[in-house]
């Protein structure tokens, strides 16, 4: 009973989170409706996400306690080989979310009117954090040598990375304008464009 309540609740706090971060992602279309009282109700969406997205970590890290015997499936039988592709994908994962941390600086939690767009890695990526952050759900998945989480963290990230990406740069557009078209185009989203070379001038 509890592990079947366990795994609801991590449905709930799963839609919960994708919700109300979303609405996070934009303040600028909340503006046209709500005033400039949108940015700070943004702000609060943000940081109730944050919980709902700790809870969803709690609920994977339970079913150590609490698996679904039916759902019991190996991701090897020696657990380790889990544990270790885990960190291979945390290490540079990690990096990349503290990049892009120090680069958004406060609008990472508390959108802004004032913020500018950002350097550092978003010259390279648009979305580092991210790139960084989603990827530990699998991580923590690999820890508990679980497939099941393994496959449904996968599919949580794959589902819901294109909605949250459309729906914030949707909003960023009206923030940046033509500027923020611009990079779209030549930054790709979660890893960096290929830039191709230049034709080779022709000989006279």
């Amino acid at each position: 009973m509890i592990e079947w309540l366990n795994l609801l609740i991590l449905h709930i706090a799963t839609l919960l989170f994708c919700y109300l971060y979303t609405l996070s992602v934009m303040p600028a279309t909340r503006a046209e409706k709500r005033g400039a009282k949108a940015w700070k109700e943004c702000q609060r969406f943000r940081s109730i996400s944050a919980v709902f997205m700790l809870v969803m970590l709690l609920n994977l890290i339970l079913w150590i306690w609490f698996p679904i015997p039916e759902l019991v499936w190996l991701v090897h039988l020696n657990p380790w080989v889990g544990i270790t592709i885990g960190v291979i994908i945390l290490i540079p994962c990690t990096v990349v979310w503290i990049l892009g941390i120090k680069a958004a600086g406060s609008e990472s939690m508390t959108p802004s009117t004032e913020t500018k767009m950002y350097g550092g890695i978003y010259k390279h990526i648009r979305h580092p954090q991210t790139l960084g952050e989603f990827p530990w759900f699998v991580v923590c998945a690999l820890f508990l040598n679980s497939l099941f989480l393994v496959i449904w963290t996968t599919l949580f990230i794959i589902i819901y990375t294109p909605i949250m990406i459309h729906y914030e740069e949707k909003d960023l557009v009206k923030r940046f304008g033509d500027a923020y078209r611009e990079y779209q185009q030549r930054t790709g989203a979660l890893f960096p464009k290929i830039r191709k070379r230049s034709q080779d001038k022709t000989s006279s």
